[in-house]
């Protein structure tokens, strides 16, 4: 389990985004002060030439980097989502055409198909959280495919039903896998350090510009800390799909009308 996936574990929502942008904003207000300390206005204001194409390059880079990764990751959010409705379709479809087969088939079919909806909305969400899949469900799966790899069709029309069904399925069991990779697969190690790194940079570069006004200083450089650690905070929260506050739900499964 990744670091980032503890922390949306251990910490509800709102003491994480207090814990990051108040950090942030510790960290802007301090390394001003401190700067500030050592280099009085005067002396930084001699290398505001220098120093505003450098920081302007910098925002720019960090600037791109940042919206690529948000974009991605929003993307990601937004494909594991649909995933998890055309997951739920499968499966309503799959219940509903094993009303063509036999009675005996058709019983046991809805009763593995009930059990499984089940299992997933109760138990698989929740070791979802975790990254890790559910072994009942798992098991409730061989058993689905174990079922309809011995049936024989009687007939044409079965036939017919029959060879759809198993294409579901293995659509069904195709994306079953995926939201399980999904629920463990986030934002590569590498680039999250990155991603702090250069906003840390990116706030401290603003230390080394000299205004006047230290008071006016620090309320544009806490705004920038503020905007910057907002934004990796709504990375880190939507980085895991299934895991933390704003995660994906399980109503696509909770709405089936398996009856």
């Amino acid at each position: 389990m990744s670091i980032i996936q503890q922390l949306l574990l251990k910490f509800p929502f709102f003491i994480l985004g207090f814990i990051i942008i108040g950090g942030a904003v510790a960290f802007s207000i301090s390394g001003l002060i401190l700067v500030r300390y050592f280099f009085p206005h005067s002396k930084l204001k001699v290398s505001h030439e220098v120093a505003n194409p450098i920081f302007g390059a910098l925002r720019a880079i960090y600037a791109v980097l940042l919206a690529f990764v948000v974009v991605t990751v929003w993307q990601n959010f937004e494909k594991s989502n649909s995933n998890v409705q055309q997951e739920a379709n499968y499966l309503a479809d799959i219940y509903r055409d094993a009303e063509a087969f036999s009675p005996e088939f058709r019983q046991q079919a809805y009763m593995l198909l009930r059990e499984y909806r089940q299992a997933v909305v109760e138990d698989e969400w929740r070791t979802m959280a975790r990254g890790k899949m559910s072994s009942k469900v798992e098991g409730l799966m061989r058993k689905i495919f174990s079922l309809y790899s011995s049936y024989q069709p009687k007939n044409p029309a079965e036939q017919s039903f029959f060879s759809v069904s198993v294409q579901n399925l293995n659509s069904f069991r195709d994306l079953r896998r995926q939201r399980l990779m999904d629920s463990r697969t986030g934002i590569n190690a590498l680039l999250w350090f990155v991603l702090i790194a250069g906003a840390l940079l990116t706030i401290s570069f603003t230390f080394l510009f000299g205004a006047e006004s230290l008071k006016a200083q620090i309320i544009m450089v806490v705004m920038l800390s503020m905007i910057l650690s907002l934004i990796l905070f709504a990375v880190i929260e939507m980085d895991f799909p299934f895991t933390g506050k704003v995660s994906i739900s399980s109503a696509p499964f909770k709405q089936l009308l398996l009856d």
